[in-house]
């Protein structure tokens, strides 16, 4: 026999808990008073194998000991990537009204499907995302959706490139090709893969996509199944931009998409000193930035915009039975969900509309300015220190440095003493072939003297 249904309205499941909130919100609570965050320890801090045995089961459990257990040995073993000494990879520094909000999101069980659902979330989503469309110079009319990162906008805007091919070379045939440089992000590579399109690999100047090489390899090459290039503002390895005026110039004589990922660098849009690194970004015809990133969102937060979703909307919207009820009313509803290739998402945009809403732009501004002026104060440190080697002046908020005399293991060991000690996760990376340390300064509190008791490790 079958186990008997409960009776409506008696699954506790779904009932308000007081004691359970009011545990999990002292937790918030305290986890937002931090200051400064710690770092942990992340895998060098991971608990025993059996620590979770038994802790899912058929039968119930406490929740003030579920809860010790995450606190006492799961969240030790996660660095936090919110803690000003966290400069490794690229850094998320959520700010604490972005951090709050994400909470309401969360407990509101809001998501951001469609209009016809949540017009309210996408009023709000649209708000901020024509904030960073009007950095970036992009025309009245442009707009997209917020996907949950770098990787899923980067395939969503190169198959509306691939898709629009034959719209602006009518005889294009064979495999479709996208321009890229040797720095393009790894998820540029797999999105072509996953939309069956080939990289045309354009060899760069210093590291630097440039419109020339670009030039020079189209015209080897030839340029009718060519759908677009994919420049970068702000590499991973490195924060450099590309030569996005030049780039942009060929794209719009040979009939190119422009696409620019500036999921790391596009930031940098808010500060002044910086933007003119940028210049013809304006003219991209689909552009990236992660506001979980440099822009100070939670995770997991990428906006994608378009300079005529009109286009975009025509590649992604999806259609069935159940979904045409989408698309229909008077006026012509603004789905998120037709501009990126998903359907079901969270509105993962709200908390940084009630941050930018909150704080206001200059705020922001403030905040990335004085995260180029500590990379930059911390490039002359380096540069004026006799052990060490500045590799090459940031762009951005990337730091690359050699310890002359070290090899991979020496890094790998200073890595891991820096971390057991608090002091700070900087992890090594390569730069042409051989082993460099590596600062990717996001957060505004990180200062010189952090900077300076990193350096002092390495004498």
């Amino acid at each position: 026999m079958g186990v008997p249904p409960l009776p409506p309205g008696s699954n506790r499941m779904f009932r308000f808990d007081a004691a359970m909130a009011e545990l999990v919100f002292d937790y918030c609570r305290r986890r937002l008073e931090l200051d400064p965050v710690p770092l942990d320890l992340g895998g060098h801090g991971a608990p025993a194998p059996d620590a979770l045995d038994g802790l899912i089961g058929a039968g119930p459990h406490r929740a003030e000991d579920v809860l010790a257990v995450f606190a006492d040995l799961l969240a030790p073993a996660i660095v936090s990537a919110d803690s000003p000494r966290f400069l490794s990879f690229i850094p998320a520094v959520p700010t604490k009204a972005s951090l709050l909000f994400d909470m309401i999101v969360s407990c509101s069980a809001l998501q951001g499907t469609s209009w016809l659902e949540a017009a309210g979330a996408v009023m709000a989503e649209n708000q901020a995302l024509g904030v960073l469309a009007k950095l970036a110079g992009m025309p009245e009319g442009a707009g997209g959706c917020f996907v949950s990162g770098g990787s899923i906008a980067n395939l969503s805007a190169l198959l509306v490139a691939r898709d629009t091919l034959a719209v602006r070379h009518p005889g294009a045939s064979g495999p479709v090709r996208v321009a890229i440089s040797e720095e393009a992000h790894s998820s540029v590579r797999k999105a072509l893969h996953v939309i069956g399109a080939e990289p045309l690999v354009v060899p760069t100047l210093d590291h630097r996509l440039e419109g020339s090489s670009l030039d020079a390899v189209l015209d080897a090459a030839g340029d009718d199944d060519v759908a677009a290039v994919a420049a970068t503002a702000g590499t991973t390895n490195a924060g450099m931009v590309d030569d996005l005026a030049g780039i942009a110039a060929v794209a719009r004589r040979r009939r190119l998409w422009f696409h620019v990922d500036a999921a790391y660098g596009g930031a940098a849009l808010f500060a002044p000193s910086a933007r003119p690194l940028f210049d013809g970004i304006e003219a991209a015809d689909s552009l990236i930035i992660d506001p979980h990133k440099w822009l100070y969102a939670p995770f997991d937060c990428a906006a994608l915009l378009y300079r005529e979703p009109k286009v975009a909307r025509a590649v992604h919207t999806q259609h069935a039975e159940y979904l045409e009820v989408f698309h229909e009313g008077p006026l012509e509803p603004f789905n998120p969900s037709d501009y990126a290739f998903h359907l079901t998402r969270r509105a993962r945009g709200l908390p940084l509309w009630f941050s930018l809403a909150v704080y206001g732009t200059d705020t922001y501004r403030d905040a990335v300015e004085t995260v180029l002026s500590i990379a930059r104060a911390a490039a002359a440190l380096i540069e004026a220190s006799d052990h060490l080697e500045l590799v090459r002046q940031p762009d951005l908020s990337v730091v690359l440095f050699a310890r002359r005399g070290w090899g991979r293991a020496d890094y790998d060991a200073w890595s891991d003493r820096l971390l057991a000690k608090q002091i700070g996760f900087v992890v090594p990376t390569t730069w042409e072939g051989q082993p460099v340390a590596r600062f990717a300064f996001l957060h505004p509190d990180t200062t010189l003297d952090i900077v300076g008791e990193i350096h002092d490790t390495l004498r």
